[in-house]
């Protein structure tokens, strides 16, 4: 393991992301890795990540040149990305993922693609008008009435819920059948799926509560998935 916390980590990866994003995640995790080039958008932030993990490819020389060797963790397979890199690499209750869901689609679900694949590694990705994560078993999410909540499946799944307008139980979910999206909370949300291949999408200004929620849930899912 690269890193080991016991707090929650902010990871920045390359792609564009807004500076109030990457200061609603410093807040509640101060701790700073970079994904690759990610560490080029950090220094340009002012911040000096503790790691830097990746295959190096977009890392540039002066940021190479600027940081301690032994900060710098190359990991040259070409078989994942930087960001499955790194959120294999971290052990921490949690981590803010900033910078990974730029302009290119691909980019974003590839990063979907990792959440799924490293079910026991909590993490919350941040754009720029909304958050998303992997559900773990059980959630209770405090959340204001009227707020928008989505869940889209990333395989078969199927859940229950109390608090959203339309419930969830008894659907089948799956990517190419039932999904979720554009459902509302009616207060506290509490959410159970039966495997971890369900992505919760919230209002980026839910992130207090989605953290607080998160470090707060006691069921995990194992490294396996």
């Amino acid at each position: 393991m690269i890193v080991e916390a016991s707090e929650p980590v902010t990871l920045i990866g390359g792609a564009a992301w807004q500076r109030a994003a990457l200061d609603d995640a410093l807040a509640l995790a101060p701790r700073v890795v970079a994904a690759d080039g990610g560490a080029d958008a950090a220094l340009a932030a002012g911040l000096k990540p503790e790691a830097v993990i990746g295959d190096m490819d977009s890392l540039s020389p002066e940021a190479r040149a600027s940081l301690p060797r032994q900060v710098i963790h190359e990991i040259p397979e070409q078989d994942s990305t930087d960001f499955d890199k790194c959120l294999r690499n971290i052990a921490a209750p949690l981590v803010l993922g900033v910078g990974f869901s730029g302009a290119w689609l691909d980019h974003q679900l590839a990063a979907c693609n990792t959440l799924v694949r490293r079910p026991a590694r909590r993490c919350v990705l941040l754009g720029r008008e909304e958050l998303l994560f992997l559900a773990p078993p059980t959630l209770r999410l405090p959340l204001p009435e009227g707020t928008p909540l989505s869940l889209f499946p990333m395989g078969a799944v199927e859940g229950v819920s109390d608090g959203l307008r339309w419930p969830i139980g008894g659907l089948n979910f799956a990517p190419d059948g039932q999904v979720g999206t554009s459902n509302r909370a009616t207060g506290d949300v509490d959410l159970a799926v039966t495997a971890p291949k369900m992505l919760v999408i919230l209002p980026r200004d839910m992130l207090r509560q989605t953290v607080r929620a998160l470090l707060e849930a006691a069921a995990h899912w194992p490294e396996d998935g």
